[in-house]
């Protein structure tokens, strides 16, 4: 399968791209628009700042084009700031309206979690997935949890998920896999 890993100028697309190409798939790292709105998966993946992922996005017109393939019920999948990003906005570096594909607010972890590292188990999934962020999504999408903070959103052909996929190992390459298999 041909995957985009959108380009933001930021980001862990190195470590993504290699774990999709462990599962089998074509990796292109863009954010050109047109990519964007017609390739047959993209992620849009984590790492970096709300302001400047948006800044990025916005200025190549990548933002629009998630927002018709989010429309258009393509399959997309966000990964941390990737994640963060499709809700409407962001607490970080002082307020930034993100994707707004659905209603959420991003907000910064309890002072005595930040950053949060480390591997947790999310649930109901049963298994543990690393974990590297200072903020959270706070949506209705939400559906998986790990120590009380959203692990995983759905909403139509959107999944994001606040772990690192590409990090977790086996149970990350399944949880990927899982999502491609949606397709």
């Amino acid at each position: 399968m041909d995957v985009v890993v959108i380009d933001y100028g930021a980001g862990n697309t190195r470590s993504v791209r290699t774990a999709l190409q462990r599962l089998g798939c074509s990796t292109s790292l863009t954010s050109d628009p047109a990519l964007v709105r017609t390739a047959p998966y993209v992620v849009l993946p984590g790492v970096g700042s709300a302001r400047s992922a948006m800044t990025h996005l916005d200025a190549t017109g990548a933002s629009d084009a998630i927002r018709q393939r989010f429309r258009d019920g393509a399959p997309l999948l966000g990964i941390c700031l990737g994640m963060q990003l499709a809700v409407s906005s962001s607490e970080e570096d002082g307020g930034v309206s993100s994707l707004g594909l659905f209603p959420g607010v991003v907000k910064r972890l309890a002072d005595d979690r930040v950053p949060r590292l480390g591997w947790a188990m999310v649930e109901p999934l049963g298994e543990a997935f690393y974990f590297a962020h200072s903020y959270f999504a706070e949506t209705d999408s939400a559906t998986d949890f790990a120590d009380g903070v959203t692990a995983v959103v759905r909403n139509g052909a959107f999944i994001g998920c606040q772990f690192h996929p590409e990090k977790s190992g086996d149970a990350g390459l399944n949880f990927l896999a899982s999502c491609l298999s949606l397709v």
